[in-house]
């Protein structure tokens, strides 16, 4: 039809019109019939009915002048058979006939998205499918709308596969909507949160400071566990496992496992929560005291070993230690291991109970023989010994006596005529030594030798000795108010504790050890006991130095600077 020819009938219609007047209600059905559906339905769904299967395409009624088409491919699987009634979407006319290009994909998309925006508006959370995964996200498909979730909503805890997630069902919490482009943003982790929310509130119901309750291992960290308690998590220290020690909680529980805890502490604002297990158990520290006494033999298990010690297991929750002094009478630095195993019966003897600290000191070598007192047994003082030198320091030898055992010889006691380092290195590692036993003290673990006491010294004794002499000695027993030195000739010498220095603070026999070295001045002599003083000697090398710096110094010298370099000579 050409326009003119539109023109020229549209005009007889016209006429006729006039001289056949309708209604106002008549003129607009008239004018739907002829043109109203083709112009609104354009861009809107609605209705149609299948018609015909051609090809590629069905062929659907919706109403128009002519059938519309849908191609087959957006049916899926599921193509429509003639005579069913189906959603379309009229998208556009190709032909001034009228006919139009349908599609089934986007009235679906349009019903869905109306759907959702009541469901929305209606406060309900809808349900969909994660059906892909995408950049910083996930697609969502919810009833036909293709929604966006970021990787950030999709769980409140981290996922650590992303394509895990594919195919799951679940609520999802829209966030945002866009009509103009018909997308939306979803989170699923919102709906957890509201999950967690209301079921911590209701397991807060249940909480109080005190109360036992049943949870579930969630998580195992070196320093404790977490326990879920039905919404909300509490930490059971590793402390509070159990009253005796371990090294780590998965030593006692494993994750998913369900324990029993008591609350400890309870802060209802922060919903901090403190468990512990071991409350539940009487603790084993209560009788402790009662069950061992010092001195106890006792026999346990090895439970492990430490660079610092042995622990015990003695029953009933309660550890001991070995500490590393107590595995040897003779190596006081050997390595536990090398003397105890893991799972290994012993028995041991209790040294200490500290019930304050929950500490029990335990003994080994105290069930072992004890070589210093076999020697002290077998050997007395002024026996001569012979024995290859084990090891030199700069203050003496050690001398092996038995394979277990060394003596010592201080440099003091090499020669009654030399006190020097060149005297003690005449001798060498490996070389055999013929010495005299001087001192055996088995409580300290001690044997004192010495090779200078094998002949006699007639140039010194207490008779030649004269007041002001100097001479060394060596600490042979220690008092709160004197020193005992052993002088060359065997003459004893003593030093009262207010002669050890001039300065006070330094007049401490408790700063003095046995074998130490000390040089003192004759101030009497007694028989075969001569007495001595620091504190003189300092007296004597005091003026000494002044004398000298007076001597030497220059007719312009101060009094003060000589005497100031002679005090400085003196302490040096």
């Amino acid at each position: 039809m050409t326009m003119a020819n539109f023109v020229i009938n549209s005009m007889k219609d016209l006429s006729k019109d006039l001289f056949n007047p309708l209604s106002g209600e008549d003129f607009v059905q008239m004018f739907d019939k002829n043109y109203g559906s083709q112009e609104t339905l354009q861009g809107y769904a609605t209705k149609g009915t299948v018609k015909d299967i051609r090809g590629d395409f069905a062929m659907v009624d919706v109403g128009l002048k002519s059938e519309g088409r849908i191609p087959l491919k957006e049916f899926g699987a599921s193509v429509p058979s003639v005579g069913d009634i189906i959603d379309v979407f009229v998208e556009r006319y190709e032909s001034r006939e009228g006919t139009a290009v349908l599609s089934y994909t986007k009235a679906r998309a349009e019903k869905a998205w109306k759907d959702l925006e009541k469901t929305v508006a209606d406060g309900i959370d809808p349900e969909g499918t994660i059906i892909d995964v995408v950049r910083g996200g996930y697609t969502v498909d919810i009833n036909g709308v293709f929604a966006f979730m970021p990787s950030s909503q999709v769980d409140h805890k981290p996922v650590r596969d992303a394509k895990s997630l594919i195919g799951l069902k679940d609520k999802f919490r829209v966030l945002k909507m866009d009509a103009l482009r018909t997308n939306a943003i979803v989170s699923r982790r919102a709906i957890q949160a509201d999950e967690i929310a209301a079921a911590q509130k209701e397991a807060m119901k249940n909480i109080s400071l005190g109360a036992v309750l049943e949870g579930t291992v969630k998580n195992i960290t070196d320093y404790g566990v977490f326990v879920d308690l039905g919404g909300i998590d509490g930490l059971l220290h590793v402390t509070d496992l159990s009253w005796k020690r371990i090294n780590h909680p998965r030593e006692l529980v494993h994750v998913g496992e369900t324990i029993k805890v008591k609350v400890i502490q309870f802060d209802p604002e922060s919903h901090r929560i403190s468990l512990g297990a071991k409350q539940l158990e009487e603790d084993p520290w209560e009788t402790a005291s009662k069950a061992f006494n010092v001195g106890d033999t006792v026999t346990g298990t090895v439970s492990s070993v430490t660079d610092y010690g042995a622990f015990i297991d003695l029953g009933n929750n309660i550890e001991g230690l070995v500490h590393m002094s107590e595995l040897s009478w003779t190596n006081k630095n050997i390595h536990p291991s090398k003397v105890l195993q893991v799972g290994q019966e012993v028995n041991v003897v209790v040294l200490d109970i500290d019930q304050e600290k929950r500490r029990i000191s335990l003994g080994y070598k105290q069930l072992q023989p004890n070589p210093w007192k076999e020697f002290a047994e077998t050997h007395k003082v002024g026996d001569v010994i012979t024995g290859p030198i084990k090891n030199t320091t700069e203050f003496g030898l050690f001398v092996a006596l038995t394979p277990d055992l060394d003596g010592m010889i201080h440099i003091s006691d090499l020669s009654w005529n030399k006190l020097d380092e060149e005297e003690l290195k005449k001798f060498v590692r490996g070389q055999e030594v013929t010495a005299k036993i001087l001192d055996i003290n088995p409580e300290k673990e001690r044997i004192t030798l010495g090779i200078k006491q094998l002949t006699e010294n007639a140039d010194n004794n207490a008779t030649t000795l004269k007041k002001g002499a100097v001479v060394c000695g060596t600490v042979s027993e220690i008092t709160p108010d004197e020193l005992i030195l052993a002088l060359p000739g065997d003459v004893r010498g003593t030093i009262r504790r207010t002669d050890l220095s001039r300065e006070k603070n330094e007049q401490d026999t408790s700063k003095y050890n046995v074998g130490d070295s000390i040089e003192a001045s004759v101030v009497s002599v007694e028989g075969n006991n001569v007495k001595l003083s620091v504190r003189a000697l300092q007296v004597t090398l005091e003026k000494q130095a002044v004398k000298e710096f007076a001597n030497e110094a220059d007719s312009g010298s101060v009094l003060g600077d000589i005497l100031g370099a002679a005090i400085e000579n003196s302490k040096k």
